[in-house]
């Protein structure tokens, strides 16, 4: 079995994978054991996830804002920023388009969005405020105040606040990674109302070639037919992004959009 292989059919929630990971890693036994009884401190007072989940972004941007992201360092946090800006764009993002970004964090590639798109284009959702206030503060920092972009909490993803058929774009980065299906099912049973006609919303997800499973409900690894199922469901068309599998980032993209009422 190959490295590649073997990465995509682990469950890194069996004993087993913990041990061995254990084994060949001891500095980081620490950090896991503080993070699991903060796991089982958060589920224990935040019984559903969304609640669970914005109290993790709150210890987490406490810390540090760009590690809060899964940014290690200033230089990580810029490169990933990037990449996912530089992929956008060459796929199909212009400045014209009005864009949803779910989860958008402290602006990691947000900035650099609200930067190419025309004024007003941008609209940026997250969970969590500790995170929002951190994002001000880089859009402050890059100067881009004059494009007026809109920086609003959430509860849930339903869009319900937001009008019908106004997104060109849609975009969740390491969103649905931290997601249990039925928050993933919420998004794609409303973002077609959302959608503007030939809009797009794509959204990366951990992968898994084995069983689906998740690291201290954080974490989560699903199968690909899954999600594209899921999106078919919804009245949806699926398409996985293979180029993206190309990049240094560790995730895997998925593409929806609405099928042509002839198709």
């Amino acid at each position: 079995m190959s490295k590649h292989t073997d990465a995509l059919t682990r469950d890194r929630s069996s004993l087993g994978h913990r041990i061995r990971y254990a084994l060949r890693n001891p500095a980081k036994i620490g950090p896991y054991v503080r993070r699991s009884a903060r796991d089982l401190r958060l589920r224990l007072t935040h019984r559903d996830h969304v609640s669970y989940y914005r109290a993790v972004m709150a210890s987490d941007a406490a810390r540090d804002p760009r590690s809060a992201v899964g940014s290690r360092n200033e230089e990580r946090w810029l490169a990933l920023g990037r990449m996912q800006f530089e992929y956008l764009v060459d796929h199909g993002l212009r400045p014209e388009h009005r864009m949803l970004d779910i989860g958008c964090g402290n602006l990691r590639a947000g900035w650099r969005f609200i930067d190419h798109l025309d004024e007003g284009g941008y609209y940026g959702i997250d969970i969590s405020p500790d995170i929002l206030m951190a994002a001000k503060k880089v859009l402050a920092e890059r100067g881009l105040q004059r494009k007026l972009p809109h920086l609003t909490i959430t509860q849930d993803l339903t869009f319900d606040f937001l009008p019908d058929h106004h997104f060109d774009v849609v975009h969740a980065h390491s969103v649905f990674s931290h997601s249990p299906l039925e928050v993933i099912e919420e998004a794609l049973a409303n973002v077609k109302r959302i959608l503007a006609p030939g809009g797009f919303f794509d959204f990366t997800f951990d992968r898994t070639e084995g069983t689906e499973h998740h690291v201290l409900r954080e974490d989560f690894y699903y199968r690909t037919e899954t999600l594209v199922a899921l999106a078919e469901r919804h009245g949806l068309r699926a398409s996985f992004m293979d180029d993206w599998e190309k990049l240094p980032h560790g995730q895997s993209k998925i593409r929806v959009s609405v099928p042509e009422p002839a198709e």
